[in-house]
Order: structure tokens, then C-alpha cells, then sequence
């Protein structure tokens, strides 16, 4: 006997292409989509299929969460003053200050899943988080985020970074731990300011591609420096990435120093990226130039997007909503025209899709049914308004409604 196969048509879904439409799901997959009043027939083998009606609810694709921390937040926590560096923006002295700050915090699992459930809420089903690995606190962050990704396993996709806070080569014994990092399970190696940090851009990256090299794993680098320092750590990426053949397995997160250098080196920057297959990960932080999202992506370069850190020793901000994110990068670019609010939501989906190297993804037949439903007209709309009011299905089953998970 076949096997009794589950299937859900969602009836009246609003596409983004402004047509209303008939989505079929089975098994957890698209399994086809037609005009409105049109879907096929229940599939063979097939338990009476279940009827929802979006009413011409926008549906989208399940956001990206490309870049957040989920050892460090204090979401759901006691509230905690931020701490002001003492000579403008100083990576060292806010890793001290988080350490401070951490040894008070609750149950690091507890905080972990208190931000898992934010994110969800808001309709983000795929994230790489990046996990801190040092002498201080060598693996155990590691061991907790591996275990709350295993709890939350059927709600959301996480990808982790091992990520050396306070530096590799300044810090003995680090990427003796990132190697063990990625043997626990950890799915890429992360990197942090080789230039400013620890002062060896060469060194940095022989451990970091080294060890990416050696366990089959992509490459995240935090890059905050500036400037033409930072730019030309960003060549030194890109070139170790072009000669490694690793093209759509490498991240600059922030790189701050493509948001201030001259309009013809962007341009350079921009062709080297794109031929490299490097992505840039912004978030739009308030208080530094960050990638111009526009020019990259004219220039070919995978621009996606993450929250960063929520509520942590870092700054105090921060949702978990990665359409609110897609506000903030179109507001903070200058984006108005409808084209532009597009290419704002393209960057915490299909391009947080791309970079995060996400398989069967969107909405089409055969794709994983992770989307969200939402009262707006369209998907400019959609970014401008920040509609609150959505419901977030994973494989097509409904698993938060309004920023609340629903009963699992």
C-alpha cells in the first residue's frame, strides 16, 4: 500500500506578482501552484487535503536571519544598562564589557531559545548564528547552542559559526578549539578584524581557510575596521577565496570600510566581490557606514542581512524581525521607489537564501513550504508598513501567528 500522504491547499494567496493564487502543499513541499479557484485535484495516495482560506493575504517566503548571536543575548533577560566605550568604538573593550555582563546574565539556554522563538515569531525559519569560541569560555557556548539547535530542529533550519571573540592568533590555544568547534558541529569558521585585532592579516586567514580547508566548512569573517584597512582586508578575502575555488561559501559580516571609501574603489571593490563570489552581510547599524546595498548589488555581490545582536552588551536594540530590518536598510540607503523596497526584501530573503547556501527555497513547486502570510498589498508595501499581524507556516503547517509560537 502507498504511504497516506498529508496535503494542504491554501486557497486566495496573493503572490508578488500581484496574483491571486492556489497553493498546494504536500509532504512539506510546494506541489503545485495555480490561478485562484484552479488548484489540481488532491494528489494520489492522499488524505482529504485540508482547506485554508489567506483571504488575499501576501504570502512570502520565509525570512533569512543571516547574522545574529544567540549565546550573548539577553533577550527575556533582566534589563542591562549599556556601557559606553570609554574612546569611541572599541571591538577588545566591548568583549570585555560582555564578559562582564555574561557572567550575570541567566541560563544561556534560556536566552538562546527566548531569541529562537522571537525570531520564528516573525516569520524567519533559516539563521546562521555565530557562537563564541576563546580560552575563557573554550566550547561550552558551543556544546549549548548545539543542543537548543537540536531542540528547535523542526521549527528552524540554524547554521553556526565558530566564532574566535577575541581574536585566534592573540588568543593561545583558539583555533585549537574552532578546529574541535567544527568536528562538534559547528558549519562554518568564523574570523574577527585580522588587521586591528590580531594584527596578522596573513596569519588570521592561514587559520581560517585552513581550517575551512580542512573540514569542508564556509567562512564568516566579522570585519569592522574601516577605510581603506578595511577594504584591503576585503581584497585579502576575496583573493584567498577566488584561489581556494570556495566562490558562494565566503561572508564579510559588516564591513564597515566599503561604506567609506570613494565611489571608484566601491566600484573595484564591487567587480572583485562578485567575480571572488564573496557575500557582504549588513545589518544597517545606526552608528557606523555600512555597504552600500544599492551599488553592490548592481556589481553582482550577494547582500544579505541579520539583526546582529538583540539586546546584548553591544547595543540595546534589536527585534528579531527581519522585515523590520528590510525597513531599516531601505530607509538608512535611500531606497523609495518600488523597485528599490523590492530589492530591500530580496536582501533578508532570497538573497539571505543564496548567501546562506539554502536548498529548495521560495515560493515554487518542489521548494520547502516556509512562508508567511500578511495583510499588505504588495511587497513594497509590506516593507514600508511592517505588518504585525502574520502568520508563519513551516512546511506548510502554521507555527506562529501575530509573534507568538503556537502550541508545538
Amino acid at each position: 500500500m502507498a504511504p497516506v500522504r498529508e496535503q494542504t491547499i491554501f486557497r486566495n494567496a496573493k503572490l508578488a506578482d500581484g496574483s491571486l493564487a492556489d497553493l498546494s502543499v504536500t509532504d512539506g513541499r510546494f506541489s503545485a501552484i495555480a490561478p485562484a479557484g484552479k488548484a489540481p485535484p488532491a494528489r494520489p495516495a492522499a488524505t482529504d487535503p485540508i482547506m485554508v482560506d489567506l483571504g488575499g493575504q501576501l504570502v512570502v517566503p520565509a525570512f533569512v536571519e543571516g547574522h545574529i548571536h544567540l549565546d550573548t543575548s539577553f533577550h527575556g533577560d533582566a534589563w542591562r544598562p549599556h556601557i559606553p566605550c570609554t574612546n569611541g568604538f572599541d571591538v577588545r573593550e566591548r568583549v570585555a564589557f560582555q564578559a562582564q555582563n555574561l557572567a550575570a546574565a541567566a541560563p544561556m539556554a534560556e536566552r538562546a531559545k527566548n531569541q529562537l522563538e522571537l525570531c520564528v515569531g516573525h516569520g524567519s525559519l533559516a539563521m546562521r548564528s555565530h557562537v563564541m569560541v576563546d580560552a575563557s569560555v573554550g566550547l561550552s557556548h558551543v556544546e549549548t547552542v548545539l543542543a537548543v539547535r537540536e531542540t528547535y530542529r523542526d521549527l528552524i533550519d540554524i547554521q553556526l559559526v565558530a566564532f574566535p571573540q577575541s581574536g585566534i592568533l592573540s588568543s593561545p590555544g583558539t583555533a585549537e578549539l574552532l578546529d574541535e568547534a567544527l568536528k562538534f558541529g559547528c558549519d562554518l569558521i568564523g574570523g574577527l578584524d585580522p588587521a586591528s585585532f590580531d594584527r596578522d592579516v596573513k596569519g588570521h586567514l592561514d587559520v581560517v581557510f585552513g581550517l575551512a580547508q580542512k573540514h569542508g566548512a564556509g567562512v564568516d569573517i566579522h570585519l569592522h575596521d574601516g577605510g581603506t584597512l578595511g577594504l584591503f582586508q576585503v581584497e585579502e578575502i576575496a583573493a584567498r577565496t577566488k584561489a581556494l575555488g570556495m566562490a558562494g561559501h565566503v561572508a564579510v559580516s559588516h564591513a564597515y570600510g566599503l561604506g567609506d571609501i570613494p565611489a571608484d574603489a566601491l566600484a573595484k571593490a564591487g567587480e572583485m566581490l562578485a567575480a571572488a563570489g564573496v557575500a557582504i552581510m549588513t545589518n544597517a547599524p545606526g552608528n557606523h557606514a555600512f555597504p552600500p546595498v544599492a551599488a553592490l548589488r548592481q556589481a553582482g555581490v550577494t547582500v544579505f542581512s541579520g539583526s546582529d545582536n538583540i539586546r546584548d552588551s553591544w547595543w540595546p536594540y534589536g527585534d528579531g524581525d527581519m522585515l523590520s530590518r528590510a525597513n531599516m536598510i531601505g530607509y538608512r540607503s535611500g531606497f523609495y521607489e518600488d523597485r528599490e523596497l523590492a530589492d530591500a526584501f530580496d536582501v533578508v530573503t532570497h538573497a539571505g537564501a543564496k548567501a546562506l547556501r539554502l536548498a529548495d527555497y521560495g515560493i515554487m513547486v518542489g521548494a520547502k513550504a516556509d512562508f508567511v502570510a500578511m495583510r499588505a498589498l504588495h511587497v513594497p508595501e509590506a516593507v514600508v508598513a511592517v505588518p504585525k499581524d502574520r502568520t508563519v507556516y513551516r512546511r506548510g503547517k502554521a507555527v506562529a501567528r501575530d509573534g507568538t509560537i503556537l502550541a508545538r
